[in-house]
């Protein structure tokens, strides 16, 4: 009977926060293991090159059935499968719907569950509210970012979107810039602008300056480090939100975890091309047609798509896992200018994820259900 019996994990947001998922110093060093094992390729995600971000479902415009949901800004469903090894060695999957009008009743956007699986089994190991586990995930990234290519004495933050991913994206760069003092905010609404207001002084009072600016420009105009948070439906490309060259201070560092476009200027050869991933992003061009970043709105497609057109070869763009596991360096000058984009990775979530149940495992945190004693069907 006991070598049958199956039990797993249920971890609530509570729970997670318990078990430590808030941890955004240990979240970094997470994501720079997980960049490393990456670059090893000790990993295996979906798709035919085993680097897809993930398995999507859609609704079409017109549908006979009256019952099927509208595409209605960010209306999916998602899958996001994942192994990685290492010190972790599990297996896991995030699954989530979004709505942009969740908003509207007071939940956010996507809803996210994340299924973490023991490797040699497949049994359920844990199952765990997911918002916090993704969101810390995703910023701890730009942290990682940071690290290699932010100069380290950044003190100034420009900041599109402040939401939840600004909030993550800002404790990680903090992480890796301590000097940062001082913050420019440009919201879409008063709500947005005073939630975050809130927040840094809660979680961040070494912030002793906050600045609301009215335009993009003066987000990126004279900030030592800018990224883009925003969310909400697709637009083309022409209305992304587009950093200008004679905008950007010499030495800034830019990571873009959200649509993101950038100007002629931008795409210039002295300006240092990053993506977290490469193999992510090839996995994209062969599931979606090209343009590119007409369909996936982070920068680093618009990077793809400038080697589509002959104006861009693959060896200049820089891949943080390789800088991570000891290939190509970061920073190379004081005035060195680059440009980051974050998109996401499966095994980003499973990494986070096997580190807060292993905690909760540890400190009996979590309400542990019973799959079965023994399967009906085996």
């Amino acid at each position: 009977m006991d070598q049958t019996r199956i039990e797993f994990l249920y971890l609530s947001e509570p729970d997670m926060i318990r078990a430590g998922v808030t941890d955004m110093a240990g979240c970094v060093e997470a994501m720079e293991q997980t960049l490393e094992l990456l670059r090893r390729g000790d990993y295996r995600m979906a798709g035919a090159n085993n680097a897809s971000h993930g398995a999507m479902i859609g609704f079409p415009q017109h549908s006979p059935f009256p019952s099927m949901p509208k595409p209605t800004a960010d209306r999916r469903f998602m899958a996001m499968p994942a192994y990685l090894g290492g010190p972790f060695g599990t297996t896991g999957v995030k699954w989530y719907g979004s709505n942009i009008a969740n908003r509207g009743k007071g939940l956010p956007r996507s809803i996210l569950m994340f299924l973490l699986n023991d490797t040699d089994t497949g049994a359920p190991l844990a199952l765990m509210s997911a918002n916090l586990l993704s969101a810390y995930r995703t910023g701890a990234i730009a942290g990682v970012g940071a690290r290699y290519f932010a100069r380290p004495d950044s003190r100034v933050v420009g900041i599109l979107g402040p939401g939840v991913m600004a909030t993550t994206t800002l404790s990680a760069l903090i992480v890796a810039c301590p000097g940062i003092d001082t913050v420019k905010i440009k919201g879409r609404g008063r709500n947005s602008i005073e939630n975050f207001r809130l927040w840094l002084a809660e979680h961040h009072p070494q912030i002793t300056a906050v600045h609301e600016v009215e335009t993009l420009e003066e987000v990126v105009r004279d900030s030592d480090i800018v990224t883009f948070c925003t969310s909400g439906g697709a637009v083309p490309p022409s209305a992304y939100h587009t950093v200008r060259r004679e905008w950007v201070k010499p030495g800034a560092f830019l990571a873009m975890p959200a649509q993101c476009g950038m100007d002629e200027g931008m795409e210039a050869p002295e300006i240092r091309k990053v993506v977290d991933f490469i193999e992510m992003y090839d996995a994209w061009a062969e599931e979606f047609p090209k343009p590119l970043h007409a369909a996936v709105p982070v920068i680093g497609c618009r990077f793809l798509d400038m080697i589509d057109e002959g104006v861009l070869e693959r060896a200049a763009i820089d891949d943080l896992s390789s800088i991570v596991g000891g290939g190509s360096g970061g920073r190379r000058s004081d005035d060195e200018i680059a440009i980051m984009s974050i998109g996401g990775l499966p095994v980003e979530d499973v990494a986070w994820a096997t580190v807060i149940y292993r905690n909760a495992f540890e400190r009996g945190i979590g309400q542990r259900l019973t799959l079965w004693d023994a399967p009906v069907l085996r």
